[in-house]
């Protein structure tokens, strides 16, 4: 029933987009886009709520070693 969309109405296309937004709104818009698209896959997959787990972790035991720190550090100035 319909054909594919080929090399030729791909450049059409890009070619309306172009005079339509401009050469440098273009970049943007593409950048706005992906980011959208890997915002989504990220959701999707709960891959964002692992990263945030892992860096929380991470901070956690930073604050707690600075805290063994200080405590040394009071114990070696009372001696």
């Amino acid at each position: 029933m319909f054909g594919g969309i080929g090399i030729p109405e791909l450049l059409l296309i890009f070619g309306i987009l172009l005079l339509l937004f401009g050469a440098k709104k273009l970049p943007e818009i593409g950048k706005g886009l992906g980011e959208g698209i890997r915002s989504f896959k990220s959701s999707l997959s709960g891959e964002e709520e692992k990263e945030n787990k892992v860096v929380e972790a991470k901070e956690i035991e930073a604050e707690t070693s600075s805290k063994k720190v200080e405590t040394s550090e009071k114990e070696k100035v009372q001696t």
